[in-house]
């Protein structure tokens, strides 16, 4: 049930206790009051509230077979739970394969250990819904799994969902060949830059349309303005886009979750434009960012206007990804007060450990972001980096902002660089705190320009105490 402690979400905080979990409550005359802040956060995040009837889907003519079309059986459980005000959904044993599933307010979509939800692959099963593509609000193919509008709506369960995206499915929509993508197929470039005028230009979310006949992939899991919200204890396997994403909602937790998917743009989870948001005891192995936090692009972050705030990251474990905790680019929106903790990361394919991305035509503001107690095997690239000239870089008329941004008690094996970060002229990043830090295996010197503020205390560099990086 919602109020219990899952074995999996166990097992992930026992395994970090060391790195994080025990070290988090300190007596109140050390505590530092960044993280006080932190823990202010988090004690206003909490989960959702769901009636206590319970629904079968079995009773509603569904087959696991993995051949049976079960998106009318979900449809009929999901209307009768909604017509008694709300309950559990649950998913027996067996392999279910459907459509897209849309959730609504006190719904709990409750998937058995034994149950794998197999996602059609066939575009015509996702109807067009309001949605966002890389940050800009578009009528497109609906997420596999999607809410609008909803409060108190969770899916949870030790079962699988399965997006079965593959070099044959979703992926060779992205135009690349290493993803299946072959001469005179269609791909997403025309469609993603037509999207992207239109909303330079103001035209309308509601005739910004696509889906069927255009090739613009649809995300797995999204909460679309929605409030108390819970995903926990589920595996998700083979999106077509990106995994988790919470788009303009409140108080979410993502707890307990394993996100496994190497294609293109497989983000793990996701938060744009989201207030109060849990992110803990999570696994990502993932072909992009494993977390990848974001408020809008461009022109159409800046219409809607609302940033991504007060989120935590505990009890993480980040594998292959483009970085394990990153902010951008799509942060037109501004993004405030993140805070990673009691993370473990390690792979020869994880590029970053914190990866800040950002340029002048997206603008926006960056502060107060906060990580400590990470442990790091190694990184592909940089520990970190925080990177202005990124895509477009310079070339806009907005500026870029980024200041606040700490790291303490990081412990590092193996990484390129300690340091990488990049502004531009009008654009300088501020105040990078490290502290008590440990970085080995480091072959190449920080790349430090247009940056102010670098302090260092307690910083060993291949077990040398440094004074500058």
């Amino acid at each position: 049930m919602l109020n219990s402690i899952s074995r999996r979400s166990f097992m992930y905080a026992s395994a970090f206790c060391g790195v994080s979990a025990c070290q988090t409550n300190l007596p109140r005359a050390f505590a530092d009051p960044v993280w006080e802040k932190a823990e202010q956060i988090r004690q206003k995040i909490t989960p959702p509230s769901i009636p206590k009837a319970q629904f079968l889907l079995t009773d509603f003519d569904a087959r696991g077979d993995g051949i049976f079309d079960n998106t009318a059986a979900f449809k009929a459980a999901i209307d009768a739970c909604r017509k008694a005000g709300g309950g559990q959904i649950r998913v027996p044993d067996g392999h279910y394969l459907t459509g897209a599933i849309q959730l609504h307010s006190n719904i709990e979509l409750n998937v058995s250990a034994g149950a794998r939800l197999i996602f059609s692959t066939d575009p015509m099963d996702y109807p067009v819904v309001l949605t966002r593509y890389e940050g800009v609000e578009v009528m497109n193919y609906s997420p596999l799994i999607y809410a609008r509008d909803a409060k108190n709506v969770a899916i949870t369960g030790e079962g699988v969902l399965d997006g079965q995206a593959s070099n044959e499915h979703w992926w060779p929509w992205c135009g690349a060949e290493r993803f299946g993508w072959r001469e005179g197929v269609g791909h997403q470039t025309p469609d993603r830059q037509a999207l992207f005028e239109m909303a330079e230009s103001g035209i309308p979310v509601e005739q910004r349309r696509f889906g069927p006949g255009h090739y613009l992939r649809p995300s797995f899991v999204e909460f679309y303005n929605c409030e108390n919200v819970l995903v926990e204890d589920i595996h998700l396997k083979d999106s077509p886009f990106w995994n988790i994403h919470p788009v303009l909602s409140r108080n979410v937790i993502v707890r307990g979750v394993e996100v496994v998917g190497h294609g293109p743009n497989n983000d793990g989870c996701n938060p744009e434009s989201v207030d109060h948001m849990l992110i803990e005891n999570c696994y990502f192995d993932t072909g992009d960012d494993c977390i990848a936090i974001k408020s809008g692009r461009n022109a159409d972050g800046r219409r809607v206007a609302v940033p991504s705030e007060n989120i935590l990251i505990r009890n993480c474990q980040m594998k292959a990804g483009h970085g394990g905790v990153v902010i951008g680019s799509e942060i037109s929106g501004d993004v405030f007060n993140v805070y990673a903790e009691g993370c473990a990361m390690d792979s020869p394919d994880l590029w970053y450990m914190l990866r800040i991305k950002n340029n002048a035509m997206r603008g926006g503001v960056v502060e107060n972001i906060h990580l400590r107690n990470i442990e790091v095997g190694q990184v592909a690239r940089a520990v970190m980096i925080c990177d202005f000239n990124y895509e477009e870089g310079i070339n806009g008329p907005f500026t870029p902002v980024l200041r606040n941004v700490s790291m303490q008690s990081i412990a590092v094996k193996k990484a390129v660089r300690v340091l990488d970060s990049q502004g531009f002229a009008k654009a300088e990043i501020e105040n990078i705190s490290l502290k008590d830090c440990i970085f080995n295996g480091v072959s190449s010197p920080s790349l430090i320009a247009h940056t102010k503020d670098v302090a260092l205390k307690n910083i060993y560099v291949n077990d040398a105490l440094v004074s500058a990086l």
